[in-house]
């Protein structure tokens, strides 16, 4: 019988879910990864390949689906469901999308991705959350609190939302002792930055950007004993973006 601890990280393949699945996977966790793209050949580790699981989470039904297949991977217990992908689609030549001009099909596939599939797989999975005494991360933005020079406006609402949804969440999953916290990383050296960023940079309190193992420390500290009686709270990983 396998007796590591288990996370499910949704958008594993780059970024801050690549730097997410080293910390945890360091630990001696076993990771069950899912996205749209297949297992991703960049990022590999133990076990990795048997345990990614391919769903387009823009599409809800699909995303409800896929429930039952997750739920006959685990052992009866989730240990941590770190809610990492998130799509922010850009206008020509990679401008950013406003409140003007988002088409609402866009619109919605984000909310979908950043926002609904969120709780979808923590209620699809409170169960083997409960049965663990597991934790929730979902991850949201400095975005979410502020216009952001880049960031579209769908993936703005979406983060907004997503930070409310913890404190819901956090009141909701408490008494089935699981809880539920976010993290809301700033300008983090990622594929996703956008051209301009060091203009951004240059006015943080830190003066640098974010490296994914510095966000990958904080949601693994909110799903260790070390964070035990944290719930409901958004942490700012951001190098004083938001102060």
């Amino acid at each position: 019988m396998d007796d590591r601890k288990v996370m499910l990280l949704t958008g594993a393949s780059r970024g801050i879910g690549h730097a997410t699945v080293k910390r945890f996977a360091r630990e001696g966790w076993r990771i069950i990864t899912c996205s749209r793209q297949p297992f991703p050949e960049q990022c590999p580790w133990g076990g990795g390949r048997e345990d990614h699981i391919v769903i387009d989470l823009a599409d809800p039904k699909k995303t409800i689906e896929s429930i039952s297949e997750i739920r006959a991977r685990l052992d009866g217990k989730l240990h941590a469901l770190v809610n990492n992908a998130g799509i922010s689609p850009k206008g020509p030549g990679g401008s950013r999308l406003n409140t003007l001009d988002t088409d609402l099909s866009a619109w919605g596939q984000v909310f979908h991705v950043n926002f609904f599939a969120s709780i979808v797989l923590a209620r699809g999975l409170k169960e083997e959350l409960s049965a663990a005494k597991g934790a929730v991360v979902n991850v949201t933005s400095i975005a979410g609190s502020r216009v952001h020079p880049f960031a579209g406006a769908a993936y703005a609402t979406s983060k907004a939302a997503l930070k409310a949804l913890t404190r819901e969440m956090a009141h909701d999953f408490g008494p089935l002792g699981v809880r539920v916290n976010a993290i809301a990383p700033g300008e983090i050296e990622t594929s996703i930055l956008s051209p301009g960023t060091e203009k951004i940079v240059e006015n943080l309190p830190l003066r640098r950007l974010g490296q994914p193992r510095e966000v990958a420390d904080v949601i693994w500290f909110l799903c260790s004993d070390a964070s035990s009686y944290v719930t409901g709270t958004e942490i700012e990983v951001n190098a004083g973006q938001h102060v």
